[in-house]
């Protein structure tokens, strides 16, 4: 396709031009971001690897009622709203990777935003949260 004929397009499909140039901007900013955002995302199967090969530290977000009725075995439960980046247990493992989960990953994100601005260095999101280690097929543990 020739320049020219671009140019025709879009003169002839304004809207559809409008529309490609908005999406093409919202990709590339929202790939810029996420590589200054200060953590990573991962899922089910690179969690597991980090847990078992980094001795990961795996702290679930969500009430204590959704973590006590499944939850990843082996995971720390903080409630949202005593989370601190300056809690006792979580400096202690400021050298390990810290791996944030809560019920779809939204309240994670927050959390590990704040993680990173204490110094923490290797700060991952479950992406999907919960739910995506259930749609992985992992195992749940129950209770506290």
């Amino acid at each position: 396709m020739t320049q020219s004929e671009l140019l025709a397009f879009a003169s002839a499909h304004p809207y559809l031009s409008l529309a490609l140039a908005g999406l093409t901007v919202a990709i590339i900013f929202n790939e810029i971001t996420s590589l200054f955002r200060g953590y990573k995302g991962l899922g089910p199967a690179q969690l597991t690897a980090l847990v078992n090969q980094d001795n990961a530290l795996v702290v679930d977000l969500r009430p204590s009622a959704d973590f006590e009725k499944g939850h990843i075995p082996g995971s720390k439960n903080v409630q949202m709203s005593q989370f601190d980046p300056e809690n006792k247990q979580l400096a202690a493992a400021r050298s390990l990777p810290v791996v944030l989960v809560c019920k779809s990953g939204q309240t994670a994100s927050s959390a590990a935003g704040r993680l990173h601005k204490a110094g923490f260095e290797r700060v991952y999101v479950l992406d999907g949260g919960v739910g995506a280690w259930q749609q992985a097929d992992l195992p749940l543990a129950k209770g506290r």
